[in-house]
């Protein structure tokens, strides 16, 4: 909740005059005293903007005080919206840290959907859902609490019963039980209560949400909604496994208080050596819990699919000219426009092809023999040299080389942002190169990687020689490694906009798929889809377009060649 410290007035604060604010413009994010309120109320300008009283405002939730309409970094007003970040721009954002985000929008087209009063009701829904689900929870556990007292009595006295039918000698042994009966009691007491204890507050969290809903609905923008939402969204989501969590674990299943005593007490005293056993049976739990709401989760950011819904279908090959087929591909690139760019270290060039597979022309030849390349920005690309320690951008265009960049080591893998370039040796570290001031930084943390990629700040890299994909932090800390057992001399990498990583695996003819934590795996093409010996793949991450190079039979006596195929993911 906001502090309850009482608001200036934003215009005579300016002024060097200290006046409490009555009102507060959620347009021009401004408190205004009564004085100042009244030019604003009747101005052409503002005299639609809606306000709400400086004291409604300061029971908005912080986060959504703290929510404004213009940029912090650069004091303009949000325009754009980039998916690809899940964050709204203005222009200079796009120049500064957006230059190669694909997914840009204009943010009105995205606030259309706060607008949805469809979309109100299902957040609405959601706090509810989530709000029931609890109270059920806690009621179950208190039920429950309940169910053991009942049942501790009930043990007590069929213990107390047979107590009376037997000899003093009975009188520790019957203590002893009656002991382990309250140490039982009293743990399974305490750790309900404890839960209970925790999932109130979890509660206690989710009213105050829903006492705030209508504030936050009524009087914000539609900026200050969206984000709003999504910030309600991500705790209700929160909540949601947090009871998900419970149900699935052993919180929630019935632990039943139960004394079985031995049934030679009335004839055998003088061999009982034990008054009886305190077990804590368990059983099904009987708690029900609304699962309908899963599936409205995420209600304005699209879901993740997993890595069994993978399903590459294929959409065209390359079309190799008679005199190119003895091509060597060593790397392939889907570039901005749609056309397909592939590597050749046979003749050290650089081809590019259209978007149904065409050879266009040969783009550049180099001295030194390419063994890989990625985008840079635009139809700009960088190409990796091997053992000549130099890597170049060329201009796909103009047909030429236009920045060499050298390297005191081999450059075998490269990838970039669009600000930096990642260039790697197989056998040593990895540079960062920075493409505005071409400053170099060695990172020698990442050492035996191949091929790399790069994803919201982090580096991918495949490492052959130990069949293993590596994943670190853009400064070079190693984050986690993965080794399936379906790789075999792992190559070409990339990403997809959802973060699971696509590999190249030529001994075993396969792409596989790994999941964006490195813990899971899956061969989504193989020798039986046509895939043999692949090196090279990419992935556009706006189209889920994805090229992948391969060997194929050649017709009637020629040779097996190599081209890439092209397929929607």
């Amino acid at each position: 909740m906001a502090s309850s410290v009482k608001q200036l007035c934003t215009i005579c604060n300016d002024d060097g005059i200290c006046k409490s604010a009555v009102t507060w413009c959620t347009e021009c994010e401004v408190f205004f005293c009564a004085d100042c309120e009244k030019p604003h109320s009747k101005s052409h300008l503002s005299k639609s903007h809606k306000t709400m009283s400086a004291d409604d405002y300061q029971k908005l939730p912080t986060f959504m005080q703290e929510i404004s309409s213009q940029c912090r970094d650069h004091k303009k007003k949000f325009e754009l919206y980039c998916s690809f970040h899940s964050c709204p721009c203005c222009v200079q954002c796009v120049t500064d840290k957006h230059k190669m985000c694909q997914e840009m929008k204009p943010l009105s087209d995205i606030l259309q959907q706060v607008k949805s009063s469809a979309s109100m009701q299902l957040f609405e829904t959601d706090l509810k859902d989530v709000k029931e689900n609890i109270d059920t929870a806690i009621n179950y556990l208190q039920t429950r609490i309940t169910t053991t007292n009942i049942q501790n009595t009930k043990a007590i006295e069929k213990i107390r019963y047979m107590r009376k039918s037997i000899d003093d000698y009975l009188n520790k042994l019957e203590q002893d039980l009656l002991n382990d009966l309250e140490s039982k009691h009293l743990k399974l007491r305490f750790n309900m209560a404890t839960l209970v204890e925790q999932m109130e507050q979890q509660a206690s969290q989710i009213n105050k949400m829903q006492s705030q809903f209508s504030e936050t609905t009524q009087y914000t923008t539609e900026l200050q909604k969206f984000i709003a939402l999504r910030e309600i969204e991500k705790i209700t989501s929160q909540t949601t496994k947090y009871i998900e969590d419970l149900e699935s674990g052993d919180h929630f299943i019935e632990q039943n208080l139960e004394v079985n005593l031995s049934s030679v007490l009335q004839s055998f005293l003088q061999d009982v050596n034990s008054f009886g056993i305190i077990n804590i049976n368990t059983t099904t739990s009987t708690l029900k819990i609304n699962a309908e709401r899963k599936d409205q989760a995420q209600h304005m950011i699209p879901k993740v699919p997993g890595v069994e819904e993978i399903k590459p279908s294929l959409l065209t090959r390359l079309t190799i000219p008679k005199d190119i087929k003895s091509v060597n591909i060593t790397a392939c690139l889907i570039l901005p426009d749609g056309k397909f760019i592939i590597l050749d270290s046979n003749k050290n060039q650089l081809l590019l092809f259209s978007n149904n597979g065409i050879f266009i022309r040969k783009v550049v030849t180099f001295t030194e023999r390419p063994y890989d390349d990625c985008l840079v920005m635009n139809n700009t690309v960088a190409v990796a040299l091997g053992p000549r320690n130099r890597t170049v951008l060329v201009d796909v265009d103009r047909s030429e080389i236009i920045q060499s960049i050298k390297l005191t080591h081999n450059c075998f893998g490269v990838a970039s942002d669009g600000k930096n370039l990642v260039i790697s040796d197989s056998s040593s570290w990895c540079t960062t190169v920075n493409l505005n001031d071409m400053s170099h930084t060695i990172l020698e943390g990442i050492r035996g990687v191949f091929c790399i990629s790069l994803f919201q700040g982090n580096i991918y890299g495949t490492n052959n020689s130990a069949n293993k994909l590596c994943c670190y932090k853009v400064t070079g800390e190693l984050l986690w490694t993965f080794q399936p057992q379906d790789i075999a001399r792992p190559l070409g990498l990339t990403l997809d906009k959802n973060g699971f990583v696509y590999i190249a695996s030529v001994r075993n003819n396969s792409i596989l798929v790994v999941s964006p934590d490195g813990k899971v795996c899956k061969t989504i093409l193989s020798d039986a889809d046509g895939i043999k010996h692949p090196y090279a793949i990419d992935i556009n991450r706006e189209t889920g377009l994805m090229i992948v190079s391969s060997h194929i039979s050649g017709e009637k006596n020629e040779q097996s060649y190599q081209t890439c195929f092209v397929y929607k993911v």
